[in-house]
């Protein structure tokens, strides 16, 4: 699925409601009116699944499986953060799949899933650089009052003082692992890094925690997303006695990349800073550069396909139209508040990041659709003449810093795989440098 550089803060809808769409939209599948149900499509899975795939996928299913025997009465209702998912296990000539529907806020599909049934997810398997027995994971909580996050700590054995990074999540309401589709990025940095020496804390972001409670702040930005909670990380490595306070760092992926100079003016003492994947451009145009890639991915742009790309460059246009009225009204625009959009807007954050006087260390994959090289080449222009400032780039990485071959696709984020050993490695030698 698309993985845009936008929250979703809304809360989920009714689980009865979603029961009956699901069913609906199932039965359209198998009438033969796959557009009836891309119509319900949120934009997001319309950039994911142009119009055509739908049936396509459909027939596939029916390729594999067989012919179409009948489905369950009873569907299941899974929650996911802001999401509800129905699950009901359809009988074909072959074995039994699962189809799986989830169902924003508003009652878009935003997300479609075909799975054999009683088949779970692949299970997380150990990466390569990982050494069980270098390191030891406790659970631990940041924050106080209304925003606790429960999170986990990866700290190597032994008592000697160790230096710490905290990971900061891109968009979305992420777990503690940064969890997209069959990957884990925050779950393997940390294993990894721990296994190097390197102490790591890692939690789940408010707007997963708290899916409901983030709707009622008022001019929601990123400070209540993101930067308090960095924060309070930071005091929970202070007050631990094997981290060596002199020496704790920060990482942010993706949108946690480009608020690093932000983070660093909240946190003075933080040793260093790390962006992997920053942004370099307005999340509007992110969103309209993403949709072009996506739809232009397979050579064609179809009427339907288009109607998407105008969507998001209605939205963009609505973005840089934002004025004092839409913040007084609290006008929503794509599931955020204008408080939010206003926020980011204008917001440059490797022109920003030429105050941050601590060590920088910037990485980026070359497969990165997302945030792509050119935006890594404005950070290196904007630092490039700083002598604690370090760049790394990676030919076969994607988003996630996983190793791929072609041109990146969504559907590559839901094949499980790691963050590359050079990575693990460049991070860990950096960290473990800074004095």
């Amino acid at each position: 699925m698309l993985h845009l550089l936008i929250t979703v803060l809304a809360l989920a809808q009714n689980p009865p409601a979603v029961v009956a769409q699901a069913k609906a939209a199932l039965d359209h599948l198998i009438a033969g009116e796959a557009e009836r149900v891309e119509a319900q499509f949120t934009d997001q899975m319309k950039t994911a699944l142009p119009p055509g795939r739908l049936a396509a996928a459909w027939s596939s299913v029916l390729e594999r499986a067989g012919a179409l025997k009948g489905c369950d009465a009873q569907e299941r209702v899974v929650a996911i953060a802001t999401k509800q998912m129905v699950i009901r296990t359809c009988t074909f000539e072959r074995g039994k799949i699962d189809v799986q529907f989830a169902f924003d806020e508003q009652g878009k599909i935003s997300g479609l899933n075909f799975r054999p049934s009683g088949v779970a997810p692949p299970a997380y398997s150990l990466p390569s650089y990982a050494t069980a027995s270098a390191y030891a994971e406790s659970a631990i909580t940041i924050g106080s009052g209304d925003w606790t996050l429960p999170g986990t700590l990866t700290l190597p054995t032994g008592d000697a003082s160790v230096p710490a990074v905290i990971l900061v999540h891109g968009s979305g309401p992420n777990d503690r692992d940064e969890t997209i589709g069959g990957n884990k990025p925050f779950k393997d940095l940390a294993l990894g890094l721990a296994s190097r020496g390197v102490a790591v804390l890692r939690y789940d972001k408010r707007t997963k925690a708290y899916p409901g409670k983030v709707t009622t702040i008022q001019d929601f930005t990123v400070r209540h997303e993101v930067i308090e909670d960095v924060s309070e990380a930071v005091k929970v490595l202070h007050a631990h006695p094997r981290i060596d306070r002199r020496r704790i760092f920060v990482l942010g992926h993706s949108l946690g990349g480009l608020l690093i100079p932000r983070i660093a003016a909240a946190n003075r003492g933080v040793a260093g800073f790390i962006v992997m994947a920053g942004p370099a451009r307005p999340v509007e145009e992110a969103i309209v550069a993403q949709t072009r890639y996506i739809i232009s991915a397979d050579g064609t742009i179809t009427a339907d396909e288009q109607k998407v790309l105008d969507d998001a460059l209605a939205l963009a246009a609505s973005v840089r139209a934002l004025g004092p009225s839409d913040l007084a009204e609290n006008r929503v625009l794509r599931g955020a508040p204008a408080s939010y959009w206003l926020d980011l807007r204008g917001y440059d954050g490797p022109t920003a990041a030429k105050s941050v006087t601590a060590p920088m260390l910037i990485l980026q994959g070359e497969r990165d659709y997302q945030v792509t090289v050119e935006e890594f080449e404005r950070w290196k222009a904007a630092l490039d003449t700083r002598t604690n400032v370090t760049f790394h780039r990676y030919p076969a990485l994607n988003h996630l810093f996983i190793a791929g071959t072609g041109p990146s696709l969504p559907d590559e984020y839901q094949v499980p795989g790691h963050v590359a050993a050079d990575v693990i490695r460049d991070v860990a030698a950096w960290i473990l440098a800074v004095r």
